[in-house]
């Protein structure tokens, strides 16, 4: 059996599965305020699961930000960033486990039985509060030498308009990055700027207003271009959706056709769908790179 914990700012999510892929048990929690109750909260967790089941399994964690191949330690993690997460983790709960980037993880959930199984070179994009990719690569995650590949949000936007440049601040400390332009946030903020609407995501994306309608065009265009960069250079078989802007159909409907304008190549196979497991594809990833474990 395959535990798998998705460690996020506002919850721990815990997940049980077997070797079918099929859910055993799933269990959540309000993350603790303090680091040192946080990992005491996973490993009850686990200890209330193999309790359950009346034995152990294999453990995996997906956490914000990532663990600095330099010294070991999170970044970019919030109240996590400085400890040795992983570590801890481990002592906590009494053996070894796996840990990986919540984004790698829902990349790998998606590829191993979810939208994307069956192919070869998978890349799960994360579209939410903020913009965030995975890699899969004949099922296994890549890392990469630096701990980042593929974090494509901070790049900036490709092929960018005059009216797109230099971009707003992203909080990495540089100006334009994707993230500023295809986060649920950009999208309030673009259509507030050019509207003076105060309109919440799901309001654009689904009005048949005129200036909605273009707010949208315009994101879908700025997905498109931030997508081709990401094949030119990977290449996938099939890039895969996540977060809550995934929900959006339209763009499963334009973004693939837009994107021709921009990548190299007189015919292009990679495909644009939608994650399987929604919002809990990234605890199922986690369990699944638990499964290395094992």
């Amino acid at each position: 059996m395959h535990v798998g914990i998705d460690l996020g700012r506002t919850k721990i999510a815990l997940i049980c599965l077997d070797g079918e892929g099929q859910t055993l048990i799933e269990a959540r929690e309000s993350t603790p305020e303090d680091y040192a109750t946080s990992i005491r909260t996973m490993a009850n967790m686990v200890a209330q699961t193999e309790s359950t089941l009346g034995h152990s399994c294999t453990i995996g964690v997906g956490t914000p930000g990532a663990r600095s191949a330099k010294t070991g330690l999170m970044k970019n993690a919030g109240m996590f960033n400085d400890h040795a997460l992983h570590q801890d983790i481990q002592e906590a709960i009494g053996r070894p486990i796996a840990m990986s980037n919540d984004a790698n993880c829902f990349a790998l959930s998606e590829a191993t039985d979810g939208a994307g199984a069956g192919f070869d070179v998978v890349f799960g994009v994360i579209i939410g509060t903020g913009v965030g990719g995975g890699l899969v690569v004949h099922g296994r995650p890549l890392v990469g030498a630096n701990a980042i590949a593929g974090e494509w949000g901070h790049n900036p936007l490709p092929w960018s308009d005059d009216d797109e440049r230099p971009g707003l601040a992203c909080f990495c400390g540089k100006r334009g990055c994707i993230e500023t332009f295809l986060s649920g946030p950009a999208i309030t903020a673009d259509h507030r700027e050019r509207t003076g609407e105060n309109l919440e995501t799901q309001e654009i994306a689904t009005s048949n207003s005129p200036q909605a309608i273009e707010t949208m065009q315009r994101y879908q265009h700025r997905l498109a271009r931030a997508l081709a960069s990401v094949i030119n250079i990977v290449d996938p078989d099939v890039i895969i959706l996540g977060g809550g802007l995934s929900n959006i159909d339209q763009l499963y409907e334009n973004v693939a056709n837009l994107w021709t304008g921009f990548v190299t190549s007189d015919q292009i196979e990679t495909r644009l769908l939608r994650a399987k497991f929604g919002d809990t594809s990234g605890v199922r990833g986690a369990a699944w790179l638990g499964k290395s474990t094992g």
